[in-house]
């Protein structure tokens, strides 16, 4: 394989997706460190701060892992006081995962530095590309899930 600019990998979508991905996640994720979480945990929180009572179904789908990696995720967050487990209230069968007072403090001091830091990786950019980047990489993930 060849990785100089005009070789596969150095062109390759998904290589590119994922290198993009791993430079700036790899930033952030020290700061997530910092505050004494793994990214797991992180990534649950911040979906938390906005879907509040989601369901791990919903929660694996954007924390990007197996719903049993996750399950036993969450139950480490409970032991730690920072989501708790609720039967849904008009289905007892479905279960949600709720923000602790605890978790909720965590999540939203670490979303405004996750804001912070997204700002900071698109002010690399020129303002033009950056304006496009998220609604393009939107539009291949609906397009993604639309193909199943």
């Amino acid at each position: 394989m060849t990785d100089d600019k005009t070789g596969f990998v150095s062109s390759y979508l998904l290589y590119l997706l994922a290198a993009a991905s791993e430079g700036a996640s790899a930033e952030f994720h020290a700061t997530v460190r910092d505050q004494g979480l793994r990214v797991p945990e992180w990534r649950v929180l911040a979906i938390l701060v906005e879907q509040d009572g989601a369901m791990i179904t919903r929660l694996a789908k954007f924390a990007l892992m197996e719903q049993s990696r996750l399950t036993r995720i969450i139950d480490q967050m409970i032991d730690k006081g920072f989501v708790e487990r609720a039967a849904d209230k008009d289905d007892g069968r479905r279960v949600r995962i709720w923000l602790t007072a605890e978790g909720r403090r965590r999540a939203e001091v670490l979303v405004g530095e996750a804001r912070g830091h997204e700002a900071d990786v698109l002010a690399s950019l020129p303002a033009a590309e950056a304006e496009r980047l998220k609604p393009a990489l939107q539009s291949l993930i609906a397009a993604l899930e639309a193909r199943g």
